[in-house]
């Protein structure tokens, strides 16, 4: 007699061949990491017009998976955790951003400064800091000034000609472009942070800056490139 077939063992054979993909399981793994952190976000701190908070969430799971694919692809020189979907690496015992110039910052933004670069910027908030990524999306050499997409107007100097919308009722925030290096780039990754005491525990680090990160050159800060694993 005929065995009974198992309706169900097609279905295992799928699962267990994705299984046995590494880079499957941890695309997996990646996303329900950034699905959990980005939606928490939303629902913490999301937009307020429905129709905003639509196209916001309409485009998740795009932007979740070419994460995931960008991570995964461990194009980053940092260890990754799977996990939270997160890079790691020493901390610093001080924010290297507290050694930066303002004529080394001049001089290099004025050689180097271009729209799409990303930078990094220093966010200090009473007695807490951070470094943020954030990218160049105007240049004004005749007045030595650039913009980046979420903090605004900056000198080639570092410092904030006028401060974002969000930022004007905030007296305690105060910002600084500074030159990229790979401490603070790697700090910047990371979401590493520091108050008085030294250091503190790591910051999430959004979506968007992960995505800003597939932009970076690890060997040339000043030249772009594009992660094209997408």
């Amino acid at each position: 007699m005929t065995p009974p077939s198992n309706p169900a063992s097609p279905q295992s054979d799928f699962f267990n061949a994705v299984e046995s993909d590494t880079s499957q399981r941890t695309i997996a793994e990646l996303c329900n990491a950034l699905y959990e952190r980005e939606l928490t976000l939303i629902a913490q701190q999301g937009p307020n017009q429905t129709s905003v908070l639509r196209r916001r969430i309409a485009g998740l799971s795009h932007h979740v998976r070419r994460t995931a694919r960008f991570l995964a692809a461990r194009a980053v020189p940092l260890e990754l955790d799977e996990h939270n979907a997160s890079w790691q690496a020493r901390q610093a015992a001080k924010n290297p951003a507290r050694n930066h110039d303002g004529e080394k910052n001049q001089q290099w933004f004025s050689e180097h400064a271009k729209v799409g670069l990303v930078v990094p910027i220093w966010v200090q908030e009473f007695d807490n800091e951070h470094i943020e990524l954030d990218s160049i999306d105007r240049v004004q050499t005749e007045n030595q000034t650039l913009h980046v997409n979420k903090f605004g107007w900056f000198d080639f100097s570092g410092t904030p000609v006028e401060s974002p919308a969000r930022y004007e009722s905030k007296d305690h925030i105060t910002l600084s472009l500074v030159k990229p290096s790979k401490a603070i780039m790697t700090a910047g990754c990371c979401g590493h942070t520091w108050n008085h005491k030294g250091r503190t525990s790591p910051r999430t680090v959004t979506l968007r800056e992960i995505l800003l990160v597939s932009t970076l050159n690890w060997r040339k800060f000043s030249e772009p490139q594009r992660f094209d694993n997408q």
